[in-house]
Parts: C-alpha cells; structure tokens; sequence
C-alpha cells in the first residue's frame, strides 16, 4: 500500500462529512423556512436534528485530524450531549402541541425536502459505515450510524407531513417529533456511554 492509498480512506471521511455539513447546512434554512410556514413541530425539531447532525460532522473532522482514545472519548461525549439537549425539547414542544391540540399546516417544502434527505442521507450513512470500518475509527463509525437514523427520521417526518396533508391526522406531526425524541434519547445515551 502506498502512502496516498493509505491516506484515501481518511480523505474519504473528509469528503463524506463535508458533504453531511453542507446538506445540513442548506437544510437548516430551508426548515426553518418550511417550519414557519406550516407550523410544523416535526419540521422545527427535524431542523434542529440538522443543527446536531453539523455539530457532530464537526466534531468527527475535528477527530479525524488526530486521533487518540481520549480525543475520540470527547467527540462521541459532544455528540452525546447533543442529541439528549434535542429529545428534551422535542419532547416538551410535542407534548404542549398535542395537549393544545394545534393544527398544523400542509407543507410540500416540507415533504419535498425530507424525501430528498432520505436519499441523502441513506448514501452517506453506508459510505460512512465503509469507511469508519477501513479506517477503525469508532466515531465516524457512531456518526455513521447517527447519519442513517437521520435518514430514518426524514421518513418519519415525511410521513407525519404527509398523513396530516393526506387524511387530515393533524395528530401525525407531533407524534413524528416523537420519534425523534426516542432517537435523540438513545442516540445520545449510546454516544456517553462511548
């Protein structure tokens, strides 16, 4: 193997977290407009599901440029943190929602974009998975698994969205943020623990 083949895996993270960052990056603000707009709980906490999802392609570039067990204790700890900070307020915002039995309204930006960060997010999770078990790298192995579950959770948006749009569950909105809650609770008890 020679020294530049020995560098293509490393390369090969950089390349998929900066992907991650710029998609998330675009998403936030297209969110937040479709958020405003429909007045979406499952969009608002999907958009800052994204917030979390740069945080953590941060922390895994930062990692990636030089490893260490204590560095890579950190990382999965401030990706920890993260998702525990994004299941509280989902979980507060849901429940005030549902118990005020708010309506929220149709957002084809919305479905449009989820559907679109599926597929996204789908590709970059198994390019992670690849890559992080090349390289041996347990964050970027543990921010693979984050970024497919993100995938995961533009299905579960998307469906809210699109039940509320379709059959008129207005319920299906908050209850998509629900999941996200159970997500952010697991995913980031998982990262703590390392």
């Amino acid at each position: 193997m020679t020294p530049t083949d020995e560098h293509l895996p490393i390369r090969r993270g950089y390349l998929l977290e900066g992907i991650t960052l710029a998609w998330n990056a675009v998403g936030v603000a297209i969110l937040a407009v479709a958020a405003v707009a429909a007045r979406s709980v499952a969009l608002a906490g999907f958009g800052l599901d994204s917030l979390i999802e740069i945080g953590a392609s941060t922390v895994v570039i930062w990692e990636l440029s030089g490893t260490g067990e204590e560095r890579q204790r950190r990382a999965l700890r401030m990706i920890g943190v993260g998702f525990l900070a994004l299941a509280v307020y989902l979980a507060i915002q849901s429940a005030v929602i549902l118990a005020a039995r708010y309506h929220p309204r149709h957002s084809v930006l919305g479905v449009s974009w989820t559907a679109a960060t599926a597929v996204v997010m789908f590709a970059l999770a198994w390019g992670k998975a690849s890559t992080g078990r090349r390289l041996g790298n347990p964050v970027l192995l543990t921010e693979g698994k984050v970024t497919l579950v993100d995938g995961v959770l533009a299905v579960a948006v998307m469906a809210g969205l699109l039940l509320n749009a379709v059959a008129g569950w207005w319920w299906a909105d908050p209850a998509a943020a629900v999941v996200l809650v159970f997500y952010g609770l697991a995913e980031g008890t998982a990262a703590l623990r390392g």
